[in-house]
């Protein structure tokens, strides 16, 4: 029997490769996307709900589905404003999490980040932490977290000092080995393959997914 799947930053790095593969896939026969600007030239299978993500709560009604994908992500340098960005790196994921539970949808994947931990000083991994700490606490059958590394991609708005970054990480990938592996870039195509494999899976639970166990999820 196919499924329904809800998607949340369809139209992001990640995201767009999700949809994408979902659609391919065609394991789901329904998808649903809620986001604040429409994307052109999709099935009528996918049905788009077009709004205020902060305000998720208004979209409850149709937040029905077997499995929510919850691919929103900011960062520093887009969202400057803490609050803004607490609003969406916490907010969003929080309250599909919470909708996950009052609509009895079974499965929740989210897109957290290495070094997520609600006690850390660095206000952006305390954020992550905070944010899987509150979506572990819905008690939802299942709950997959993954927390990649710095993420590789196209992206449509430029990042200069990202790009550095990635520039400089490349240069030196072949000296991460042994525990340094974890730090090694991924690429958003093989995170959004891993959710899509993840999702065939019934794990009941919570688990936490690391960068090197998302390149294996990828590969089944």
């Amino acid at each position: 029997m196919k499924k329904t799947a809800i998607i949340l930053g369809a139209s992001g790095l990640t995201g767009s490769y999700l949809l994408e593969k979902i659609i391919k896939d065609g394991a789901f026969n329904k998808i649903k996307l809620f986001s604040r600007s429409k994307i052109e030239g999709l099935p009528t299978y996918v049905e788009q709900y077009i709004g205020d993500l902060l305000k998720l709560e208004d979209f409850k009604a149709d937040f029905t589905a077997d499995v929510v994908f919850c691919c929103i992500g900011t960062t520093a340098s887009k969202t400057p404003d803490k609050a803004l960005y607490k609003a969406i790196d916490y907010g969003i994921p929080v309250a599909a999490a919470k909708l996950c539970k009052s609509n009895n949808i079974p499965a929740f994947m989210v897109i957290s980040a290495l070094g997520a931990d609600k006690n850390s000083s660095v206000f952006y991994n305390k954020t992550k932490g905070e944010m899987e700490a509150v979506v572990i606490t819905q008690n939802l059958r299942q709950t997959s977290i993954f927390r990649p590394s710095l993420i590789d991609g196209p992206r449509n708005e430029k990042r200069f000092l990202e790009n550095i970054d990635l520039f400089i990480l490349k240069a030196i990938q072949p000296l991460f080995i042994g525990n340094l592996k974890k730090y090694k870039i991924i690429h958003a195509e093989r995170i959004a393959q891993a959710l899509l494999n993840t999702s065939k899976h019934s794990n009941i639970g919570v688990t936490i997914i690391p960068p090197q166990t998302i390149q294996e999820l990828a590969n089944k």
